[in-house]
């Protein structure tokens, strides 16, 4: 039997047609591979939110590798918020600060979001879980009291913590320990730490109250390389206070900093390796830039 051109033009057409869409979905398969997401803070000199930046203000690097940033929005996603509170012995004087500072920062981040509340003396101790319900964790900060003869268990605090993290799926994580500078007890060293962050994508913002003297001790050691290395390395940033009086300002900074924060879409070349790190800065003056992965993507 004999094919006719007609056919034979009506089967390249077919092929064509296969083909092209075939093309159409590959491209924009890879494309999507190939983009990822970054959650960033852009505050200027005194803390406060940066409002109206654009893609080329923003600079992305991938181990030292500068990548192309293709849009920025506001980021309206939920965050995780998990509050970590020291109620040891130490903290028996700025306990009245906690209540007050914490009872606001709850009431402005908990509508959208899911906050978790848990006291660190002795051990980790969840108080409430994650919830967006104002007046269940209104209560619980307001019942915050200091346990006699305790010490601090920060740095179990946050594994512990990222170990839960790793069960839910909200895109954006953030742990804020609000501690003082009084005994730590831990067996942990703060590598463990911030690995442990690193594998939940959670961005680490420790609110300190006091000098945080270094000391050989171990658990006092820990937590000072544990300052130095995990704000920065999680995307996150140590505040650090002399006085409680400053509590409450810095809380509602923070708050306002979480609440304004810029979904940031970049490119990646398809590799089979990984980047170790990921880091953001802002191409314009007087802007500090921090921020760390959408969950689930940093190793994508």
């Amino acid at each position: 039997m004999r094919t006719s051109p007609r056919h034979i033009l009506i089967l390249a057409l077919a092929c064509v047609t296969t083909l092209t869409g075939f093309g159409i979905r590959t491209s924009a398969q890879n494309r999507e591979t190939r983009e990822r997401a970054l959650f960033v803070s852009a505050v200027d000199k005194d803390g406060e939110p940066v409002a109206g930046l654009g893609p080329e203000a923003f600079v992305v690097r991938e181990d030292g590798v500068r990548r192309e940033v293709l849009r920025v929005s506001r980021a309206t996603e939920p965050i995780d918020i998990a509050l970590l509170v020291d109620n040891s012995t130490a903290a028996s004087d700025e306990i009245t600060f906690l209540r007050e500072a914490l009872s606001k920062f709850v009431a402005k981040m908990a509508p959208g979001n899911n906050i978790a509340v848990i006291t660190l003396a002795d051990r980790p101790t969840i108080v409430v879980d994650y919830t967006n319900d104002t007046k269940r964790l209104g209560d619980a900060v307001g019942r915050l009291f200091s346990m006699p003869g305790s010490g601090m268990t920060l740095l179990d605090g946050i594994v512990e913590t990222t170990q839960g993290l790793a069960r839910r799926e909200t895109p954006r994580a953030v742990i804020v320990p609000v501690i003082t500078d009084g005994q730590e007890f831990t067996n942990r060293y703060s590598n463990d730490v911030v690995a442990a962050l690193d594998r939940v994508d959670a961005a680490l913002h420790i609110v300190g109250m006091g000098q945080f003297v270094y000391n050989e001790e171990h658990g006092i050691r820990e937590r000072s390389f544990l300052l130095s290395n995990g704000p920065a390395k999680s995307g996150g940033q140590q505040i650090t206070l002399l006085s409680p009086h400053g509590l409450d300002p810095a809380m509602q900074r923070l708050a306002r900093e979480l609440s304004s924060q810029y979904k940031v879409i970049y490119g990646r070349p398809q590799s089979l390796i990984p980047p170790e790190r990921t880091e953001v800065s802002s191409a314009k003056p007087g802007i500090t830039m921090r921020g760390a992965p959408a969950r689930g993507e940093s190793g994508a």
